[in-house]
């Protein structure tokens, strides 16, 4: 038997691991480093690794999956929230690249159905990149970042008809190319109908009964099915493989089990995923690069200066200003992960000359190279490119909308975060008859408080200039409900700077943050996860009959000291996986009789010098909490410590 895919697959993955790591530790996407390893192991490179077709095989699966999940995401009231950018902008966006694309394709003598493939390529831009950034950065919510998303939420709709028609035999379409993409576009349309009509009336009621079994296994298998048969279904009628996965997805996103699903298959994905972008690397010849890099260079400047200037002039024309529509094109000046998948099918399918297509793919390479840094600092570059007035001008007309919203307040509360939590406050706050003023950066979310009449305006809580215009110096009190621990962590300070007595409350997650924020001058932080156990804790004694008083009090105990207690935690396997390697935990450690510490006191060994503190001990079935520096420890107890990794390692060995 042959086994030689086994070396294959051991380069891949060892490649992976060691370029990917690189590129983390770089703070660059994951997705360069995939494309270097195909560049490095493949067939133009160092030709570890031939171009078989199993290893294309399996990476198709990866944009199957890819397409499955982001259908999970999209649905109708979704498309009818995001409308103006998602048809407005997305659309025009799309349809205009691949024109003005596909017309100088045709001008150079290129095929109608090559010319098309080209202007899908140039349309997409990146997805996973864009989106991973812009919320790294907490602009994801902003308008430059609502109208990104917008854009490519259409472009990810947008790409199943030129992945058909990069999949459709080219022998086809050269005898009737204008037929050809349309019989491919009505085939989409005739599978859609087809599948959602199945789905309707069986994945809801399937899912609902292997659900019924609680059997994480099954989910997950019932998924992949979901999936792959789906994509199957659309391939067996001449289609891609990807549009059945996507409509697949999308009737799954309708569904109550969306989020379990996303869950199942998001390991799957990845990975495929990966083996895709290596795939796309090992198309890469090298070796011709020297004699075409006038031509990747200059399609990479009209590809980075063509997108940015028409995505920025759409903006424009649907009432943005300067600032946001040129950093909306700034983000997605590139080339994106479905750019690379239909390039893939063009060449594979000999609708591209070898030669064109390696230009196009270097290009996107280096683009997507580049597009880390274009995101990272799309503001500062729309600050140099644009006349300072203009950046200005913009700041200073949120400022003032904001000032507007909060005239005449004084011994108001300001609210950073209008969402769920921000909300909820806001309704207590009114039904007390304490005034207000919200910022937010969803801009729909903020255009539907406006038309209830809620003191609410548009602006990133994180700028100070706009706290002072909401009337910080007259505020009573400052909520804070922000994602971005960096940012939450910014505003503390920013404003303590200003103000050292105003309250400042904060609601995070959970306690990764607690002292942090504690130490930056908030004044209360109120962490979800402790708070929900102190909630489910004192309804529980409560309907144990301990008197109401007592629970009270306790919990009480436990808030004044800060949620000490609630974060003395037995480490288990979800506690690797959280923030900050050395956060703080219990251990457990039994006295055999032959140590040393029998019949010593606590105070004699001196734990407090490793950091780490005896919280209770177990001594014959009874648990003894907080014990005194002077008991005496005796053989069979069990001390329970509370330390940091490190610091319970030297306890250990204290008293080992």
């Amino acid at each position: 038997m042959d086994h030689s895919y086994l070396n294959d697959t051991l380069i891949l993955v060892a490649a992976a691991v060691a370029v990917v790591l690189v590129c983390l530790r770089l703070r660059l996407p994951s997705i360069l480093g995939y494309l270097s390893v195909g560049v490095l192991v493949g067939p133009y490179g160092l030709a570890w690794i031939a171009d078989t077709e199993y290893v294309r095989a399996f990476a198709e699966f990866g944009v199957v999956f890819l397409l499955f999940t982001i259908g999970l995401e999209f649905s109708l009231p979704l498309l009818i929230r995001m409308k103006s950018a998602v048809l407005g902008l997305g659309a025009s966006q799309v349809l205009l690249t691949t024109a003005i694309t596909a017309v100088v394709a045709l001008y150079l003598d290129f095929p109608v159905e090559s010319a098309l493939v080209l202007g899908g390529v140039v349309a997409m831009s990146s997805t996973a990149l864009v989106i991973r950034q812009l919320t790294d950065q907490v602009e994801l919510h902003s308008s430059h970042g609502r109208n990104a998303v917008g854009i490519l939420l259409c472009q990810d709709v947008m790409v199943i008809p030129f992945l058909i028609l990069a999949s459709t035999p080219s022998d086809t379409l050269g005898e009737m190319p204008a037929m050809a993409v349309v019989i491919a576009l009505g085939k989409g349309a005739i599978a859609l109908i087809i599948i959602f009509a199945v789905g309707h009336w069986v994945l809801r009621p399937l899912f609902r009964a292997v659900a019924g079994f609680k059997s994480s296994e099954l989910f997950m298998l019932t998924a992949l099915l979901v999936a792959m048969g789906a994509a199957w279904l659309t391939y067996q009628m001449g289609l891609s493989l990807a549009l059945g996965a996507f409509v697949a997805g999308m009737m799954l996103g309708e569904t109550e089990f969306r989020h379990q699903v996303e869950a199942e298959i998001r390991p799957f994905r990845d990975l495929l995923l990966g083996l895709f972008f290596i795939t796309i690397g090992m198309l890469l010849n090298v070796g011709l690069l020297p004699e075409l890099w006038p031509q990747i260079l200059l399609l990479l400047a009209l590809l980075l200066i063509f997108k940015l200037i028409l995505i920025g002039g759409l903006c424009r024309l649907a009432g943005w200003d300067n600032a946001i529509s040129l950093r909306t094109g700034l983000v997605l000046a590139h080339g994106g992960e479905f750019g690379f998948a239909i390039l893939a099918l063009a060449l594979s399918g000999d609708l591209l000359p070898v030669e064109s297509g390696q230009v196009v793919l270097a290009a996107l390479l280096i683009s997507m190279g580049l597009a880390p840094l274009l995101i990272r600092d799309n503001g500062s570059i729309a600050a140099k490119l644009l006349p300072a007035d203009t950046m200005e001008k913009s700041r200073k007309e949120i400022e003032v909308d904001v000032a507007d919203t909060a005239h005449g307040l004084s011994h108001h509360v300001i609210i950073c975060g209008y969402g769920r939590v921000g909300q909820n406050v806001a309704q207590l706050l009114a039904f007390e008859g304490i005034r207000y003023v919200a910022l937010d950066l969803d801009p729909i979310l903020v255009q539907n408080a406006i038309e209830a009449k809620e003191p609410v305006s548009y602006g990133d809580g994180a700028n100070i200039h706009l706290l002072k215009a909401a009337g910080l110096a007259q505020a009573a009190a400052l909520m804070i409900s922000l994602k971005g621990e960096e940012c939450v962590v910014k505003i503390v300070h920013q404003v303590r700077q200003i103000d050292t007595k105003i309250p400042i409350l904060v609601r995070t997650a959970d306690e990764t943050n607690l002292k942090e924020l504690q130490e930056a001058g908030a004044t209360e932080v109120v962490p979800e996860t402790l708070e929900a156990s102190l909630m489910l804790a004192s309804h529980l004694l409560i309907a144990l009959k301990v008197p109401t008083a007592l629970v009270s009090s306790r919990i009480r105990q436990v808030r004044r000291e800060r949620y000490t207690l609630l974060q003395q935690l037995y480490p288990g396997e979800e506690s690797f996986t959280m923030p900050g390697g050395q956060r703080e935990q219990l251990r457990a450690i039994e006295l055999p009789a032959s140590t040393w510490v029998v019949g010593r006191s606590i105070g004699e060994l001196e734990l407090e010098k490793t950091g780490a503190t005896v919280t209770a001990i177990q001594r014959q079935g009874q648990r003894i909490p907080n014990p005194s520096q002077e008991m005496q420890l005796l053989a069979g107890d069990t001390l329970i410590l509370f330390g940091t990794p490190e610091a319970l390692e030297q306890a250990e060995d204290i008293l080992s």
